[in-house]
This record gives C-alpha cells, sequence and structure tokens, in this order.
C-alpha cells in the first residue's frame, strides 16, 4: 500500500566503501577517492571518544546542549538559531518536510548535489531545474524561474561535483532578485575549504531572514562516520526544524567529537594545507596527461574523460582504487576524484596513465591479460596483448 509516486523515483547510491571492494574483488588494499573524505583520521579525539563510551548505555542529550553552547560562540550567533543533523543534509530533509506541500515547488541547479531534488520529490515538490554554466550556478535564470508557488531554492556552495563556487556579490545580488517569502537553502559543506572572497552567509542570515545556512563536521574535520552536521536560520525556522526533527538524531559519540573538533585548529589547518598541497599535485599530473578537469574550491577534483567512465571505473576498481562515477548526475563522461593521501593520489595517477596507454593502442577492455606496454605492468582487462 506503499505511494506509487515513488516507484519512479532513483534512489541516491552513495560511493562504494573500502570493505565492500575488498570483499567483492578478493583485495587486501583499497584507496578510496570517491566520497571527499579526509584521508587520515582525527586521533586527537580518540580520549573524549573513550571516556564517553561509559555513557552508552544512555540516551544522549537531544538538544545538543555542549555542542550547541560551544558552537554558537564560535559562530556568534544565539543558540536558538542552531538545529543539529544527523548529518548536514539531514536538514534538507527537514527542511523540505516543513515548508513543502504537495504542488509546492523548488528551484534546483542541474547538475548539483542529487538529495535536493530526490526529497523534493519524495516530499512531493514539483522540481524546477536549471542547468548550470561551465559547471557553475545560473544564478540569473534561477531567479526567473522562481513562481509564485516556489517555496525553496537549494544552492551548494561550494557545489559538488562541480566543485566551483558563487562569490559573495553573486549570492548579494541573486537574494536581492528574489521574494523574501522565498527559503534560500545555503549549503555550505565544503565552507572550510572556500576561498577568501566566499560569502559571508550568516551575515547575509542576519540581514534577510529566510536563509538556512548548513555546515557539517563530515568533510573538513574528518568525522564523516560520526554523521553530524548544523544548519543556522532564524530563531523561528530553528523552532519548527526542531520540532519534527527525531530527538535523538545526534549520538553521544558524535557530539563529544564534534565539541573536540571545535577545540582543535590544529588538525583542520593540517587538513587544508595538506589538501591544497595535494590537490596541486593531482592538477599537475592531470594537465600532462591533457586532461580537462575544473580547479576546484573543494577536497575533490571533477575530471573530463570525454568518453563514458564505466571502463575506467572498472580497471580502476580491480587496481584497488575508488573514484566517484557520476552517471547519477548525467554526467556519464565525467568522474570525480577526492584528494587523498600522496600514495593514494600516486596510484590513482599511475593507473590512471596505465588505462589511457592501453585504451589509445587497443580500444575496448576485456579479460586479465598482462601489459606490457613500456614504462609499465599492470594487470589489465584488454583486447590483445600488448
Amino acid at each position: 500500500m506503499f505511494r506509487k509516486d515513488l516507484v519512479k523515483i532513483k534512489a541516491y547510491k552513495p560511493g562504494r566503501p573500502i570493505e565492500e571492494v575488498k570483499r567483492a574483488l578478493g583485495l587486501k588494499e583499497v584507496y578510496k577517492l570517491a566520497s571527499n573524505e579526509v584521508p587520515f583520521a582525527p586521533n586527537y579525539i580518540k580520549k573524549a571518544i573513550l571516556k564517553e563510551v561509559a555513557n552508552v548505555n544512555r540516551y544522549p542529550e537531544g538538544g545538543c546542549f555542549y555542542l550547541r553552547r560551544a558552537l554558537a560562540k564560535q559562530l556568534k550567533v544565539d543558540r536558538d538559531q542552531i538545529v543539529f543533523g544527523n548529518g548536514s543534509d539531514e536538514l534538507i530533509v527537514l527542511a523540505l518536510e516543513a515548508f513543502i506541500q504537495k504542488g509546492d515547488e523548488i528551484v534546483v541547479a542541474y547538475p548539483t548535489f542529487l538529495i535536493y531534488e530526490l526529497q523534493g520529490m519524495v516530499k512531493g515538490a514539483k522540481v524546477r531545474r536549471l542547468p548550470l554554466k561551465d559547471f557553475r550556478y545560473d544564478l540569473d535564470a534561477m531567479a526567473k524561474a522562481i513562481t509564485n508557488k516556489t517555496k525553496i531554492v537549494f544552492i551548494a556552495n561550494p557545489d559538488n561535483p562541480g566543485g566551483t563556487y558563487l562569490n559573495k556579490i553573486e549570492v548579494e545580488q541573486f537574494l536581492k532578485k528574489i521574494p523574501k517569502n522565498v527559503l534560500v537553502f545555503l549549503d555550505e559543506a565544503y565552507f572550510e575549504f572556500a576561498p577568501s572572497n566566499f560569502p559571508k552567509s550568516l551575515n547575509l542570515l542576519k540581514k534577510r531572514g529566510n536563509i538556512i545556512v548548513t555546515r557539517t563536521f563530515s568533510k573538513a574535520y574528518g568525522l564523516a562516520g560520526l554523521r553530524i552536521g548544523y544548519g543556522v536560520t532564524t530563531k523561528k525556522i530553528a523552532d519548527i526544524l526542531n520540532k519534527i526533527r527525531e530527538p535523538f538524531n545526534v549520538d553521544r559519540i558524535a557530539q563529544v567529537a564534534a565539541i573536540e573538533a571545535l577545540k582543535n585548529k590544529d588538525f583542520l589547518n593540517k587538513v587544508l594545507k595538506f589538501v591544497k598541497k595535494e590537490k596541486q599535485y593531482l592538477y599537475n599530473e592531470l594537465k600532462k596527461l591533457k586532461f580537462d578537469f575544473i580547479e576546484s574550491a573543494t577536497n575533490f577534483v571533477l575530471i573530463n574523460l570525454k568518453k563514458d567512465t564505466a571502463s575506467l571505473n572498472e580497471y580502476l576498481l580491480k587496481e584497488g582504487v575508488i573514484i566517484r562515477e557520476l552517471r547519477g548526475w548525467g554526467l556519464n563522461n565525467f568522474f570525480r576524484v577526492t584528494v587523498g593521501l600522496h600514495k593514494e593520489n600516486v596510484k590513482f595517477i599511475k593507473c590512471l596513465k596505465s588505462y589511457m596507454c592501453c585504451q589509445n593502442m587497443y580500444g575496448k577492455i576485456t579479460k586479465n591479460v598482462k601489459c606490457k606496454t613500456k614504462n609499465h605492468s599492470a594487470k589489465l582487462k584488454i583486447t590483445k596483448v600488448c
């Protein structure tokens, strides 16, 4: 007796986990460069986590009191303006649940983070898609697409999967063009990686109201496995979102880890410095290979293979490297790679070279034959023996 309209909705498919690829392919070592995670663990949180383990038989504090207090102080906002989520993507679901009735409209870019559209459809919204221009949001077109039925405009800034961003002036001009009764959802999951001319979103919230700014501890803070994010908005909107969220949506371990993350600036600075350096390595190597790619304001890079990426994805998986195919975004010729450890980035580039070498020589890849091409010997699936 489920809703028939749900049959047409395609489920979101996250990047394949390391454990699954190891099991499926019998590999001992796998490098995951698919889900924009930090490639090393924040070990400084271990002590706080071990201490909190003694309390896991008790429900967590639903209001995240201590984390709320610490975050409000850092952001210079009132505590009542903050909503916590099981990852910042839960705030997307909560906003849709609070604002959307069947027949209402949302405005999204395409391709961008797919959850806006998927969850909008689940809530019964009509989705107005506006294509990107050179992988950047076309804010003029989005503003013109707003009707009297539009309830929410979603903006990922910086964007995923493009890695581009909207600067301060662009966002301010956009806000002037749209009605104040339209909620603007600013998804800033990659906020910490963004450049200096990035919008001061919390100031825009003070001026305009009717904005939700969401951020996460999953990316730059390295807490993806603990699932914790937050939104900052008006007190009135925050109150509504807190009414409809699950009462214990953020667990004890996640709360204490996030508090430690806010205290520890050294780890965050280490991550930002590391990503900047290794991203430049990837840029340099991709340029040598004459790949088209987009310079990114995040910790990932969007790369154009100029042909379907299915065989590349298959080859890299067998070599123990997980990338993000983008078929779900309609980008069949593109793939996204996360900035990993240096050894992971080096292996990715070596495998990419090997793949391109044998593709150029033999075309379609088939079954386990050794490629004996000069300068490398990798197990490839190729139609002919090199």
